[in-house]
């Protein structure tokens, strides 16, 4: 399951935010630290194919892919040194695979910020500050040990050159991310906050939605990061509305779909993931994917037994699908293939897996 930890400064709207996504009621305070653990949500990614196969196949239900969100409590500056709450936060970071860093530019005099005046620039340079001081304070300690390794066993230190390279990239106050070319083998054994990706949301007024000058201007403080647009307070308004009502809704401020759907694909297409599908009388079921995997891999996602005993894959494409009255007419007509095990799974993979265990 892909995991998404929002984090950012008090009161940028981080709670009402993750409140829209999970259509929860968590405490929403103009205070800091509203927050006190990492309330946790599950949200359904959206999947237009979904609906429209449980008609066709006339099915029970539908199970769509997930993403599970953290709203983690707001950083403060000094949060390394165990300012606010200090490292209780940072390490519920570790835990996720992107972070959404949510930035206040918006104003409005009845939410205090926490540093008195709305500057997202200043606000960013914080929270990426606090995660390198955390990061760099992880690798230091790793290094002392590794070193010690290392004497006994020099296949080590390679590795340990390369810690030290990061090292200095983190002394210059630069996030692992900033580095064009990563070695993930390496950072997976080091699980440094600034080593996961990241996407920035500004929290702006619903009537700068279509301001393409502020969102330039925006965008350009965090480039070549992924950025989004939103209103925390209009999403807000529209998880209690129908879809009709929504669109209704969102149609007023020139949009033609929610910022968190939009967040929620952006997510998945910047970790460079797809859903495949297995659909029948039972159920209809989206499963997450990385994208370039084989079948047997794609079956591993279902039972590990599926993957072992994996003899091929029937496939056919869901718009192809849509073409016949049913299933058996689409195979009748020799749309549905059997692939093997160098087969590459593609996003409109509707799957029958066999095997034999």
């Amino acid at each position: 399951m892909l995991k998404i930890g929002i984090v950012g400064l008090p009161n940028v709207g981080k709670s009402s935010l993750f409140n829209s996504l999970t259509k929860n009621d968590i405490l929403v305070a103009n205070y800091p630290f509203a927050t006190i653990e990492p309330n946790t949500g599950i949200v359904s990614v959206p999947d237009n194919r979904l609906q429209k196969l449980k008609e066709f196949y006339d099915s029970e239900k539908i199970v769509p892919a997930v993403v599970e969100f953290f709203d983690i409590a707001g950083l403060v500056q000094g949060a390394s040194r165990g300012e606010g709450l200090g490292n209780k936060f940072l390490s519920h970071i570790r835990e996720t695979n992107l972070i959404v860093h949510v930035v206040r530019a918006f104003n409005d005099n009845n939410v205090t910020h926490v540093m008195n005046d709305v500057n997202p620039k200043r606000d960013i340079n914080v929270i990426n500050t606090e995660l390198v001081l955390a990061d760099l304070e992880s690798l230091t300690k790793q290094l002392v040990k590794l070193e010690k390794e290392v004497k006994s066993n020099p296949k080590e230190k390679e590795f340990l050159e390369y810690c030290f390279y990061l090292k200095e990239v983190l002394e210059n106050n630069q996030p692992i991310w900033t580095v064009k070319e990563l070695d993930e083998k390496f950072l997976k054994r080091l699980s440094l906050l600034t080593s996961k990706p990241i996407i920035y949301v500004f929290n702006i007024d619903e009537a700068d939605l279509n301001n393409e000058g502020l969102k330039s201007e925006l965008k350009k403080i965090v480039e070549p990061s992924e950025s989004l647009f939103l209103s925390a307070k209009l999403e807000n308004e529209l998880k209690n509305l129908s879809e009709e009502e929504q669109i209704d809704l969102l149609s007023l401020y020139g949009q033609n779909e929610s910022g968190l759907n939009r967040l929620i694909v952006k997510a998945y297409d910047y970790l460079n993931l797809q859903s495949f599908l297995t659909a029948g009388k039972k159920e209809i079921r989206a499963w997450t994917i990385k994208k370039g995997i084989t079948a047997p891999e794609a079956a591993g996602e279902i039972h590990g037994d599926i993957q072992r005993g994996f003899i091929a894959a029937e496939i056919i494409s869901f718009p192809e699908l849509m073409k016949f009255d049913s299933y058996q007419d689409a195979k009748k007509a020799g749309k549905v293939r059997l692939e093997g095990k160098t087969y590459i799974m593609q996003e409109d993979d509707i799957v029958d897996f066999k095997f034999n265990v």
